[in-house]
């Protein structure tokens, strides 16, 4: 697939050179933007710019015409938009060494899902709170590094609180296998990212386990209950969390190895080593989701299991027994 720069082509700073920063970078430059890729390691620079992530995205081309580098200055320089794509547990680091870098006005957009592990805040508010004069947007929805780096069809959510700013972001994003849909909703999709996670490791564990199809399905549709009372909580609308970045993206990370999460619940299940593994966000997450619900009194038996299993207070057998015998209760009880 070959890339084109439009005339109305924006600057799109991206900070990140993982698999999804690799491939929000060739989903830009597909876009027709003008495309600045930010990377802490020299070694990632110099391999894309080559051609090629083989560290993250083996066995990927790289098409030719992103600009790499791992000075954050000039990444940012001129920026009309930038795509924040480090791990959630990171970006408070990350942009204060972007603070001073930044654009006025360039919006900032959140492609990391997750909260954040000390203070429990959504990623919108550690932006809102570092980078007052620029506002923020979330891309979010079910989405593999490697199908969008590919081209594959993929469809995605652009959320940001003013309706006409996600519509704007969305419009600029899209391009021939990339549709994104426009929120304003911003803490719906964030919410819906963060927790799908989570269970995306109870889904991996139960298969690792050997505990059967049946009993992950379970798991993902009383998963998503989980989701839906911690998201009322927050304010998110259902609508959101029955779209593409909620229940979409629950329906991908619960069902496939390609994704971090799911893997890891997998190794854990079959009781393999999880040291050296990719990063997982719903591992960090799993603790503060399941301390946010205890502390709003919300009922969240799943997340709450994931939490102990991850802290090594009750195996995965003890979690099942516990949660299958629970009070009985009418199904439509949310």
């Amino acid at each position: 697939m070959s890339a084109k720069r439009s005339a109305n082509g924006w600057r799109v700073a991206v900070l990140g050179g993982g698999a999804w920063g690799t491939a929000l970078a060739l989903a830009m430059l597909r876009a027709g933007h003008d495309v600045r890729l930010y990377a802490r390691d020299a070694e990632t620079v110099a391999a894309i710019a080559r051609g090629e992530n083989p560290r993250y995205l083996p066995g990927i081309m790289i098409e030719p015409g992103i600009a790499t580098t791992s000075d954050m200055a000039e990444a940012l320089d001129g920026a009309n938009c930038v795509l924040a794509v480090t791990p959630a547990q990171s970006l408070r680091d990350v942009l204060a060494t972007a603070r001073n870098h930044v654009p006025q006005g360039a919006p900032l957009v959140l492609c990391a899902k997750g909260i954040e592990r000390g203070t429990g805040a959504l990623l919108s508010a550690i932006v809102e709170e570092s980078l007052p004069d620029n506002p923020v947007a979330a891309l979010s929805g079910p989405s593999f590094a490697s199908d969008v780096a590919r081209g594959l069809p993929t469809a995605v959510v652009v959320a940001a609180r003013e309706a006409e700013l996600a519509a704007a972001l969305a419009a600029r994003f899209s391009a021939e296998n990339l549709r994104c849909y426009s929120s304003d909703d911003l803490i719906g999709v964030e919410i819906g990212g963060a927790l799908k996670n989570v269970f995306a490791i109870a889904a991996g564990a139960i298969i690792g386990a050997g505990l059967g199809a049946s009993a992950q399905a379970a798991m993902v549709t009383r998963g998503f209950v989980e989701l839906r009372r911690i998201g009322a909580a927050f304010g998110a609308r259902p609508e959101t969390l029955m779209g593409l970045s909620g229940l979409g993206d629950l329906l991908l990370t619960c069902s496939s190895a390609q994704s971090r999460n799911f893997a890891y619940g997998l190794a854990l299940g079959q009781g393999k080593p999880l040291a050296g593994l990719p990063l997982a966000e719903g591992v960090p997450t799993a603790g503060i989701a399941a301390r946010i619900a205890a502390e709003r009194q919300i009922e969240a038996p799943i997340i709450s299991a994931v939490a102990a299993i991850l802290d090594g207070k009750i195996t995965i057998g003890q979690a099942v027994t516990a949660l299958m015998t629970r009070p009985l209760k009418t199904e439509t009880d949310i």
